[in-house]
């Protein structure tokens, strides 16, 4: 790990008398929400800034189309 780069763990804690599977889908569900595992992979490789660039274009491209489509709804 790099160093001054700070980590942040998701963490459940077990409930008395919790099964341990629905904690495993309560952690699931706060990684997902936290789109830890999306970041892991975009840090993965390394993303030249004119290609960060373009892919957040692509998104609001998307997001406004979507947007203009249901306006009229």
């Amino acid at each position: 790990m790099r160093e001054g780069a700070e980590r942040e763990v998701s963490e459940v804690k077990l409930k008395k008398g919790e099964p341990v599977d629905r904690a495993l889908r309560r952690l699931k569900k706060k990684v997902d929400r936290e789109n830890t595992l999306r970041d892991v992979r975009m840090k993965r490789t390394y993303e030249k800034p004119s290609e960060v660039k373009r892919r957040k274009l692509k998104v609001s491209r998307f997001s406004a189309m979507l947007s203009a489509r249901y306006a009229d709804q």
